[in-house]
Parts: structure tokens; sequence; C-alpha cells
């Protein structure tokens, strides 16, 4: 019988320990995840910022054939008003990177959560597996049957109690 408990005490605490170490894979897995998506991002941002420059440099051209084919020169306000679009091209494009960055950090920062939330797992397991070691060894042993060596020098209390 002993011999039972022993081997539930060990496949018990084993168990938290593996559940633990499974835990944590999952959330290195969920980590890396999130590392994927925040590259993913940034690449994505890299090719809509292309694609605003790309149409910034082409509204600024035609901007500048439509002053050109009127007759107008290029000073004073029509230059004022190509610097204004090309000031508001770079805000557009800033705007654009400054919302990747954003989502590239909230996504490194669930990363680091997950791996957190892994270590933590690994620690809860391991204090699992050591109450249940500690849980089925008490339950196993019986004061009843424990070995004496010899009588004692002292009488016992009157009563059954202590002096």
């Amino acid at each position: 019988m002993c011999t039972l408990a022993l081997i539930g005490t060990a496949l018990s605490a084993g168990g938290a320990l593996v559940e633990g170490q499974q835990s944590r894979q999952m959330a290195d897995y969920q980590a890396k995840a999130y590392e994927q998506q925040a590259r993913a991002d940034a690449q994505a941002a890299a090719l809509e910022q292309g694609q605003e420059r790309h149409k910034q440099d082409l509204l600024q051209a035609q901007a500048r054939a439509q002053a050109g084919a009127s007759g107008v020169s290029i000073s004073g306000s029509p230059t004022e008003v190509l610097a204004a679009n090309a000031r508001q091209g770079q805000l557009d494009i800033k705007a654009i990177q400054y919302g990747s960055q954003l989502r590239q950090n909230n996504l490194t920062t669930q990363a680091a959560i997950s791996r957190f939330s892994g270590r933590q797992a690994v620690a809860a397991s391991i204090l699992k597996a050591g109450g249940n070691l500690v849980s089925g060894l008490s339950g196993i042993y019986d004061p009843s049957k424990a070995v004496t060596f010899g009588k004692s020098a002292f009488p016992p209390a009157p009563g059954g109690g202590l002096y």
C-alpha cells in the first residue's frame, strides 16, 4: 500500500512539473507570435510609407505641372503651396511610422508579458509539486507504526499528557 502511495505522490508531483513546462512552452510560443506580428507590422508600415511617398511625389509633380501649364511662375504663392503640400506629406509619413511603432511596442510588451507568465507558471508548478510531495509523504507516515529505539528515560506523564 505504501508503494502505491509513493508512486501516486511521485506522479502527482511530476504532473505538476510537466504542467508548468507546458505552460511555459505555450507562453514562449505566444511570445514568438507577438514578435512575428511586430516584425510584420514594421514591414507593412515600411511598404505603406513607400506608397505614401510615391503618392506625395505624384501630387507634387502634378501640382508643378499644373502651375507651369497655367503660365504661373513657380515662385511666391505656388512655391508656398508646394512646400506646404510637401510638409503635409512628411507629416502623413511620420504618422504612419508613429502608428506602426506604437503597435510594435505593444506587441513587444505582450511578448515580454507572455514570457514572464511562462516563467511564473514554471515557478508555480515547482511549488505545487513540492506541496504534492509533502502532502503525499505526510499522508503515508503513520506515527503508530514508527520505529522506536528503547524506552524513554522519563516515565509518561499522569493522564498521558505533557507535564
